[in-house]
């Protein structure tokens, strides 16, 4: 049974689980349902349906000193898999709707380079501030950890906190202590208005 973590909490992912080699992070969202009228948000929108945000996940591979390894580093739409082949990404998704998963994330830890220390996982939307859009607009945030080989949840952690006005959330870390691994359940927001802001965070 998965362990549903709150904000700021953490759970070793290996220790006593020594077998766990490849796993898939899900990361899933869904767009508000508007319901039109004079407020803002019906305002933009009108009618019953659901907000067009293109939300995008994201990971960046850290060093020791929470810095990106390299420049191929950050693994996006636009670069699905690290050059070591331990990070692949299952590609964009346009629209959020639907149930389960919207972008998923395979790691196959045996396959992560010793100068990796922290994989970083983003959530952004796409060309936010021309769109004038935010995460307030998306609802049912969520990362889930699965131990790929017997699709076993491990770890699911829904973002609860209220990310108005801000355009990309951090949902969750997996971070080396010392021979082991662990997920920490972050849940912060920022403005950064695109995965280029959020890398140079840490170059």
């Amino acid at each position: 049974m998965a362990i549903t973590l709150q904000k700021g909490q953490k759970i070793d992912l290996t220790k006593g689980n020594s077998t766990l080699n490849s796993m898939l992070v899900g990361l899933g969202w869904d767009p508000v349902q508007q319901s039109g009228g004079k407020g803002l948000l019906g305002g933009l929108f009108g009618g019953n349906k659901e907000s067009n945000v293109d939300c995008d996940a994201s990971v960046l591979m850290l060093d020791e000193k929470d810095r990106l390894v390299d420049k191929k580093s950050v693994i996006y739409f636009g670069n699905l898999q690290s050059k070591c082949g331990s990070v692949r990404h299952s590609g964009d998704n346009l629209t959020g709707q639907g149930e389960g998963d919207d972008e998923q994330i395979r790691i196959d830890l045996q396959k992560i380079p010793a100068s990796v220390h922290k994989l970083v996982f983003v959530v952004n939307i796409y060309q936010a501030v021309q769109r004038k859009q935010h995460f307030g607009m998306i609802q049912n945030a969520f990362i889930r950890i699965v131990d790929a080989s017997s699709n076993t949840e491990l770890a699911h952690y829904n973002l609860t906190d209220n990310y108005s006005g801000l355009t990309s959330l951090f949902p969750g870390e997996i971070y080396r202590h010392g021979n082991e691994w662990k997920f920490a359940a972050v849940g912060q927001g920022t403005k950064d208005a695109s995965i280029g802001d959020i890398a140079g965070r840490y170059s």
